[in-house]
């Protein structure tokens, strides 16, 4: 008996009706009538998609009995979505038929209707390898697009998993709607107007008047573009939305100069009030996933929902015992839960799984690599760490010998230092490095220290080369305004490996540039590098050692301490530094900062003036370059005093110049754009006034604060914007309040980490890893401790997976994706 979807659809409204108690019909129950026509009655000719779909459902029905309240409420919301999708279809590609086609003579008409018969439609198969290309109703123009989220394949649909969900399932009467709800309203179309904006040819104004019996709400909707303006555009609109018909309209509630209205609302319509909603989007949750230019929410949901189907096809590698032990969901159900979710508690359990996982292999691409690594062990030979000691006129913190201790039991460990030194800024993070490279040096071994900028890298030679020289041992600096003849005198030295150390910038990783015996590399400010330029600097040695140091973590430094670096904290300042004072200053009160200048300067107290950009642009007229800020202080503010100048445009012998001469004290104010913001060590400097303050990142205010207060002397951190953005201010205010660098790099991670609901803001994965839909970062690492434990527990039983053949090919994949292993970061 072929499939009836009216008969079926009428059975879905009686149950929902009857308040889903799986009614006793004339032949059958409610759920028993479902699984026989929707496993059993399929047409050959509906797509594969729509057919396994049929048969997971038909499968829930079979055990509907059991099935609480609210699942049954979804799997009927499921199924009649199902039948109006095929029933749409069916509808469109009629109404698209040619029909200027003669009708066949009727013989011929039956010859045709027999070779159907006997030759049924062929129906494109999905599986997760399925190029989106092939997958029905996506085409390679749509797949082109989608390339630019790096999906090619169903696979990568289907591990894209969704930022956030809204849930638009809350039905509620107009005069209940209250300002930032989500909402879904039923009533009735009052008024549905579409037409060309008298001021714009290329703007189209969708507005609708819809009413129920408590009142009445005004939705409208802007289209930009020519084919909008078209006539017969706006008509098919006005056919599809007729005055009087009954629709569900979904959105947020904002508040608007006519009264309440809907934000990015959806809207379906309904055949009578009574009616269940059918959309993938209204009234249901509605998975939010990040996006790029050119690819809107729907499009994206409409594919996953595409591959969804694909999911009973994946085989879970994990061993069934682990699953057990850890009390994880199968893979296929995590993926499906974690784009549409049944209930709550079924997202949370996906979520956590999809976590463990990520974290799993990580570790597990971790400890397979280590098995196959041989440490450098490092015996000090000499007395170069007990002569620096007395060298030095400070003794280290109880923070500093701690970390110290930590790397040196690692360079003389099993496996190769991997190992990041978390440090606020002036905490002492060059000499604890200092100590690590003199540990390789001592044991005959060459290291290398690597640095974003000149600047940074000057700075680590001209503090290192004092110590070094009165070691008597050589130091070089290498960097992309080192001299010819000089370059070839280091690289030759390099090479035969009688220069200890070199201290550079990418120089160090280009070609021509070859270690007889790289047995330490010192990474500062790691979050400036990409992953292949520390990787090029790694694979200069064998398996060498790895010390990363950083000031304030950013939001993917946070995100590396959940993976394999060990992590060192130096959590105390040297004694004798003063907190630095931090005020957030409006423009109206700049002169009260010019006179903090002025008392400053008279007590031989030098000042940075910091600003974001150095020329003019015309996105953001308002911002002074720093050149032109520079000429107004000298000639109208501030006369009486020498005004220096320090942008990434000038020279590097310009930018030293700049430098030196405001270290010497014939400056007493630099001004400067962000390259100042790591490396410049002058103590004397004792204001940071920092213009437009909104602009920056929390991680690079708390940087650039860190450039003054490294003296004995109280020290100051005006903060200038005149922005009314209460996000923006949310942001300086955490700086204003904390001198804790990682609590505000933990602010900077939550708050950088939250989009819109729907926008361009977040591409691609970058901006969204699946751990952030956990609640905190306890459960993150929670769920990390399990995952580390379940790694270690399967390379104990079996270092090489043999054992596991699925687990190994899914290791071989995350093996390949983290460039072997090589570094984490």
């Amino acid at each position: 008996m072929p499939l009836d979807i009216n008969r079926l659809q009428q059975a879905l409204s009686v149950e929902a009706e009857r308040g889903f108690s799986n009614l006793q019909g004339k032949q059958f129950l409610f759920a028993d009538f479902l699984d026989v026509s929707l496993r059993e009655q399929l047409p050959e000719d509906w797509e594969m998609s729509d057919r396994l779909q049929a048969k997971t459902l038909a499968t829930q029905y079979a055990q509907y009995h059991d099935l609480p309240l609210t699942r049954r409420q979804h799997l009927i919301a499921e199924t009649r979505r199902l039948l109006y999708e095929v029933r749409r279809r069916e509808i469109a590609e009629t109404s698209a038929a040619p029909k200027n086609k003669k009708p066949k003579p009727k013989t011929e008409a039956i010859a045709a209707t027999k070779v159907e018969a006997t030759e049924p439609k062929a129906i494109k198969k999905i599986s997760p390898d399925t190029a989106l290309s092939q997958v029905e109703g996506v085409g390679s123009f749509l797949a082109q697009k989608f390339t630019r989220l790096d999906l090619h394949t169903v696979r990568d649909v289907l591990n894209y998993y969704p930022r956030d969900h809204i849930d638009y399932a809350r039905q509620i009467a107009i005069r209940d709607l209250k300002d930032g709800d989500t909402v879904t309203v039923i009533g009735t179309i009052n008024r549905f107007g579409c037409f060309t904006s008298p001021k714009n040819p290329n703007l189209t104004i969708v507005e609708i008047i819809l009413r129920d019996r408590t009142g009445q709400i005004k939705l409208s909707r802007f289209w930009t573009g020519k084919r909008y303006s078209n006539r017969g555009w706006q008509e098919s609109q006005k056919k599809l939305y007729p005055q009087g018909s009954t629709v569900a309209a979904s959105g947020v509630v904002k508040q608007s100069k006519f009264g309440l209205t809907l934000e990015n609302y959806e809207v379906e319509v309904l055949e009578h009030t009574q009616d269940t909603i059918q959309s993938k989007t209204v009234g249901r949750v509605v998975p939010v996933y990040p996006l790029t230019e050119g690819i809107s929410p729907e499009q994206i949901r409409r594919l996953v929902m595409q591959c969804l189907p694909a999911v009973v096809q994946i085989t879970d590698p994990m061993p069934d015992r682990f699953l057990h032990d850890y009390k994880m969901m199968r893979l296929s159900d995590a993926i499906a839960q974690v784009h549409y979710p049944d209930t709550s508690e079924t997202l949370e359990q996906a979520v956590i799984r999809l976590t463990f996982d990520k974290y799993f292999y990580r570790r597990l691409v971790s400890l397979y690599r280590r098995h196959q690594q041989k440490a450098i062990h490092f015996v000090p030979t000499s007395q170069a760490i007990a002569q620096l000691e007395k060298l030095l006129p400070f003794e280290l913190t109880n923070a500093q010998k701690r970390v110290v201790a930590e790397i040196r039991a690692d360079l003389q460990g099993q496996t190769p230092m991997n190992r990041l030194v978390q440090g606020d800024v002036g905490s002492g993070k060059t000499i604890v490095a200092v100590y690590a490279l003199l540990t390789a040096i001592e044991a005959g071994y060459q290291t290398a220290l690597m640095a974003p900028t000149e600047v940074l890298t000057e700075q680590h030679y001209r503090k290192i080369v004092e110590w070094f020289m009165q070691l008597n041992l050589p130091v070089e600096i290498l960097t992309g305004s080192t001299k010819t003849a000089k370059r070839r005198e280091i690289l030759r030295q390099l090479a035969t490996g009688e220069l200890p150390l070199v201290i550079g910038t990418h120089a160090l990783i280009q070609d021509g540039v070859n270690f007889a015996r790289l047995g330490l590399a010192v990474i500062d400010e790691q979050h400036r590098f990409g992953r292949d330029q520390r990787s090029r600097l790694l694979q200069k040695g064998k398996d060498p050692h790895v010390l990363i140091m950083t000031a304030t973590p950013i939001p993917r430094t946070l995100y590396l301490t959940n993976s394999e670096i060990e992590v060192s904290i130096i959590d105390e300042l040297p004694p004798g530094r003063k907190p630095i004072q931090t005020v957030l200053l409006k423009p109206s009160q700049r002169k009260d900062a010019y006179d903090l200048i002025r008392r400053e300067i008279a007590q031989e107290r030098q000042i940075y003036i910091v600003l974001p950009l150095v020329e003019e642009s015309e996105k953001m007229e308002d911002i002074k370059a720093a050149t032109q800020e520079r000429e107004h202080l000298q000639n109208v503010v501030f006369p009486n005093f020498q005004i220096g100048l320090l942008h990434g445009q000038m020279s590097s012998a310009e930018k030293d110049e700049a430098i030196n001469t405001f270290r010497r004290g014939e400056t007493q104010i630099l001004v400067a754009t962000t390259v100042i913001e790591v490396g410049v060590d002058i103590p004397n400097a004792s204001v940071m006034l920092i213009e437009h303050a909104d602009r920056f990142g929390l991680a690079q205010l708390h940087q650039l604060r860190g450039r003054v207060g490294r003296g004995a002397a109280q020290s100051y951190c005006l903060l200038l914007s005149g922005s009314k953005s209460q996000t923006s201010q949310e942001r300086l205010q955490v700086i204003e309040q904390s001198q804790d660098g990682f609590f505000i790099a933990e602010r900077d991670f939550q708050m950088r980490g939250k989009g819109k609901d729907e926008g361009t803001e977040q591409s691609g994965h970058a901006g969204f890893s699946i751990e952030d839909r956990l609640p905190d970062e306890a459960a993150r690492q929670e769920i990390f401790q399990i995952a580390r434990e379940a790694a270690e527990r399967i390379i104990k039983r079996d270092a090489t997976l043999e054992n596991f053949p699925l687990l190994k090919a899914e290791f071989e994949l995350h093996y390949q994706r983290l460039q072997g292993g090589a570094i984490f970061t």
